[in-house]
């Protein structure tokens, strides 16, 4: 059934819920437009975001404004999934930058539609070729974490050389991605993780390392000019004793009154408190391919399970120890 032309196995989620309530299901392979690329893919992240959207946890304040975003009783696009690695198998008439052969890297980010064994995108959109020495699964796993990192520490942040930056939840996809970005943009990186994750945090840049479970991050003396909070351990009212002067906090998960309160906060004590959704322009995939090109980045694999076991990935998730990305390959999913 699987192999049959105009099908496809996919991951479907048609109700919120426990890791549980996603399904191995056949469904139609999608067609490509005149300006689109069809992606075979080959390996694909169960992301924190996907493991949100699944579940409906979302910040407080959040609830009724994403069920009507994102579907009310489950997800509007059963089928999530916002990064992939692949090859090109087919392309639209007038698609002229790619061909078909060519292995590459998508993004589709809040349109997701990567927990399928092939997807659609524009071939002006959120793609760019694969490094060639590059495995599937490590291609795979590149774009979550760093275009959210990207987003918030270079055109947020505008992070600058000699800086000292601080990143909560440094072992996660966005926090291991935002560890080494700070790194290669010259700052001095300090990691709050576990201790388990410590030699990972400074392999990956970081000069000092904070175990949260030891150590108050605000209680040890430091200051930093910038705080990075990957997985909403804290706020404002915490860290101004410990923002330096023109100190920046980025809060990439608040609720809806931090999200609402951050243009306003920090401006008597000289500080910018940023938060709310990473762009997802299709040029910073070309930034983190070059930067993985350069050796500048790389992606950090928790796990790599089939298709078949893609529940027990969301379960992985949904533990909150995962370090880096949880992998999804695609073989014999077509």
């Amino acid at each position: 059934m699987a192999n049959q032309v105009g099908t496809m196995r996919a991951a479907v989620v048609t109700r919120y819920g426990p890791p549980s309530v996603v399904a191995v299901q056949e469904l139609r392979r999608p067609q490509p437009g005149p300006r689109d690329l069809l992606i075979r893919v080959k390996a694909t992240s169960v992301s924190s975001g996907d493991a949100r959207v699944r579940a409906r946890r979302v910040p407080a304040g959040m609830g009724f404004l994403m069920r009507l975003a994102m579907g009310w009783s489950g997800p509007r696009q059963p089928v999530l999934g916002t990064e992939c690695s692949g090859v090109v198998v087919a392309v639209g008439a007038d698609v002229t930058r790619f061909g078909v052969g060519d292995a590459v890297v998508a993004f589709p980010g809040v349109a997701m539609g990567a927990h399928a064994a092939f997807l659609c995108v524009r071939e002006d959109g959120p793609v760019a070729r694969k490094p060639e020495a590059l495995p599937w699964n490590e291609a795979a796993s590149l774009l979550f974490g760093g275009m959210t990192a990207l987003h918030y520490l270079r055109q947020k942040a505008e992070v600058r050389p000699g800086e000292r930056v601080l990143v909560l939840g440094a072992s996660g996809a966005v926090g291991a991605a935002a560890v080494q970005l700070a790194k290669h943009a010259g700052a001095e990186v300090t990691a709050v993780c576990s201790a388990s994750n410590a030699a990972l945090a400074k392999d990956l840049g970081a000069t000092h390392v904070i175990d949260y479970h030891a150590r108050d991050f605000t209680k040890t003396g430091g200051t930093w000019d910038v705080i990075m909070d990957c997985v909403g351990a804290t706020d404002y009212t915490r860290c101004r004793p410990v923002l330096a002067s023109g100190g920046r906090l980025l809060r990439l998960e608040c609720g809806l009154a931090g999200l609402l309160a951050a243009p306003f906060q920090g401006r008597l004590s000289g500080h910018r408190v940023i938060a709310g959704m990473a762009a997802e322009r299709p040029e910073d995939v070309a930034v983190i391919v070059d930067l993985v090109r350069e050796g500048a980045y790389r992606a950090v694999i928790d796990d790599v399970m089939p298709l078949a076991r893609i529940a027990e990935a969301h379960a992985r998730v949904d533990s909150g120890h995962k370090r880096g990305s949880v992998v999804v390959t695609m073989e014999d999913a077509a």
